[in-house]
């Protein structure tokens, strides 16, 4: 791989990254807000949390390179909407973890963070796959990515704040490891699909066997299969109230889903690889 490849790779890939912190973690404690007694404070500092992402997002968005050396396209006249669009995610995230910091549902404000987020995907989705059916792919794959990645940084922050806070409800934690660990089964549902169907350019299953099996069967087991069971294995000290084992479990599975997150982004960037 060239060295500019690799730079405008690691740009691309630092988009996702900071794109799916700041928009999965927001969208899970929205959630929780409107389906649970989570508390004011933990709300709060992570939506707070989120729009400082989502600043580095948009930085990041303004410094893209153009994607001549990549394995995606690039259209110019998606770059402006697309930034308006992260501009407006991290605002309305900043002003709606104010309002949840003092206890308000931000049912609206919230909703309109996370439609504005799922644009910017959907506009970055749509102009590197050309506007053809693979940007419905990609636009799917950086949905998943961020669900997952956002979701276990904001689970490690719950987890630390029944640490603090030991008398809070234990429903907040059950419920976010039952939704990873749904993201995480559909994950693995997308990934036997675009398996099978070669995408973009290959054999059904050659991508398992390629010049690229190492990272393919990284991202499945150790970024998809382990994140699960530890996952699972959360949730289970979590019903029992066993929340410091919990912690350290979900400490893991973040570690773990951020590196499979950057294969990932990394594998669609530089070869046009879904996984």
């Amino acid at each position: 791989m060239e060295t500019q490849q690799i730079v405008q790779s690691l740009s691309y890939v630092t988009w996702v990254l900071l794109g799916s912190l700041a928009l999965g973690s927001f969208a899970l404690i929205w959630v929780l807000r409107q389906t649970t007694d989570a508390t004011a404070g933990f709300l709060g500092f992570s939506g707070f949390l989120a729009a400082v992402i989502g600043l580095g997002w948009l930085l990041v968005e303004w410094g893209l390179p153009p994607p001549t050396e990549l394995a995606i396209e690039g259209s110019a006249d998606l770059d402006e909407p697309r930034r308006a669009a992260i501009a407006a995610f991290t605002l309305l995230a900043l002003v709606s973890g104010v309002r949840l910091r003092r206890s308000g549902r931000a049912l609206w404000l919230g909703a309109l963070a996370i439609l504005a987020g799922v644009g910017a995907l959907f506009l970055g989705a749509w102009s590197w796959g050309g506007g053809e059916p693979l940007s419905v792919s990609i636009f799917v794959q950086l949905l998943a990515l961020t669900a997952i990645t956002g979701g276990s940084m904001a689970a490690v922050v719950l987890a630390h704040w029944y640490l603090v806070t030991p008398r809070i409800s234990e429903r907040p934690l059950v419920l976010t490891t039952q939704l990873l660990m749904l993201v995480l089964v559909v994950q693995l549902l997308f990934f036997g699909a675009w398996m099978a169907a070669g995408i973009p350019d290959m054999e059904p299953f050659e991508a398992l066997t390629g010049d690229n099996m190492i990272f393919v069967w990284l991202r499945l087991v150790v970024g998809l299969l382990f994140p699960l069971v530890l996952t699972w294995m959360a949730y289970r000290t979590a019903l029992t109230r066993s929340m410091e084992s919990a912690t350290g479990l979900l400490y893991i599975e973040f570690a773990l889903v951020m590196a499979s997150t950057i294969v990932a982004a990394g594998l669609l960037f530089g070869e046009g690889l879904l996984v």
